[in-house]
């Protein structure tokens, strides 16, 4: 009886799978990630020393590495559904961060973000263990549910392309930035586009967030893991928007959404201790949308007989070139300025 007791508690360690739990360790470090490389920076009028800018570009770079990892674990073949959903729900961790932030200024909250943040991953972190599904080998049918998600996405195209144009003219600067959202929002701030595109956008979150949950539940080939994780992080980032704008800008503070909005004035998004958040959450935010939109070109292209070799090359250009959009967006909105000629 002893022997056999023994046996079943070390077949069930064997069956614990401890490395599950690396993306929730992830996830709780990375506001102290932000935090050090506040500490390291400091305020815009102390200049840091060249090694403590070396080490804050490491800080930061590894603050980004929290969704990489995220999505290199939702790929693991023998990850059960709850570890594989947490994975994903790592990835959108710098747009979670934001989210709660914006949260517990709403309430008025006593408690410090990271405390808070600790204790939401702790009970993710637990739930994805009582969710230890077995290993589904097949992925789910989602046909009809991908193809309205993918019917609106085309729709949505049209504004998200604008927006992300409006905001590369902030590289040459705030005044071209609005004489440029000027002209879009006689659209979309209008009595009837507002409404629509609220609607639109909320339907892609729920298609998005229903196509992630049931692709999730077996494990997926990298560019498909790539569509979910950006999908996931899209669908938050997006309800996550709409809560600072509508709610904490525009009912809570009464302030524009404008430029000085977006980029945390009078301090900016390197030196504020709450700002810096806003960098890693802008930056993969461009970075995913215009990534998911080339993962869904490559699942078109390929349905219609384009060799998925010539497709997957697409999508690589499509990913690199989503990077350079988003490192551009992002160093605008740090203050890099170019030069425009005069006409």
């Amino acid at each position: 009886m002893e022997v056999e007791q023994r046996h079943r508690g070390s077949s069930l360690e064997k069956r614990f799978d401890y490395l599950a739990l690396a993306p929730a360790a992830a996830a709780l470090c990375y506001p102290f990630l932000l935090k050090a490389f506040h500490a390291v920076v400091g305020t815009p009028s102390v200049t840091p020393p060249p090694f403590a800018v070396l080490g804050a570009t490491i800080i930061l770079a590894l603050a980004f590495v929290v969704p990489v990892f995220g999505i290199a674990m939702a790929l693991r073949p023998s990850a059960s559904a709850g570890a594989r959903r947490l994975a994903y729900i790592t990835v959108a961790a710098p747009t979670l961060y934001v989210f709660l932030g914006v949260v517990q200024a709403l309430v008025h909250s006593l408690v410090p973000d990271e405390i808070v943040w600790c204790v939401i991953w702790l009970a993710i972190a637990i739930w994805s263990q009582l969710a230890r599904n077995p290993v589904v080998a097949a992925a789910p049918p989602v046909g009809r549910w991908r193809v309205v998600h993918g019917l609106t996405a085309a729709i949505l195209i049209l504004y998200v392309s604008f927006h992300i144009i409006n905001h590369l003219f902030g590289l040459v600067g705030p005044d071209a930035h609005a004489a440029v959202m000027k002209i879009g929002r006689v659209v979309y701030r209008s009595a009837l586009g507002e409404p629509l595109l609220v609607a639109a956008m909320l339907f892609q979150v729920g298609t998005g967030l229903h196509l992630a949950w049931r692709w999730s539940a077996a494990p997926q080939a990298f560019h498909r893991t790539f569509q979910v994780a950006s999908g996931a992080y899209l669908s938050l980032f997006i309800l996550g928007h709409m809560n600072s704008v509508f709610i904490y800008a525009r009912s809570f503070l009464g302030i524009q959404t404008d430029w000085n909005f977006a980029i945390g004035a009078p301090t900016g998004l390197i030196h504020d201790a709450w700002n810096i958040r806003l960098l890693p959450h802008y930056a993969l935010g461009v970075f995913l949308v215009l990534g998911h939109i080339t993962s869904g070109l490559r699942v078109v292209l390929i349905a219609h007989g384009v060799a998925q070799r010539t497709a997957d090359r697409i999508w690589g250009t499509g990913v690199a070139l989503s990077a350079i959009v988003a490192a551009a967006i992002i160093a605008g909105m740090c203050g890099v300025r170019i030069g425009v000629p005069a006409l």
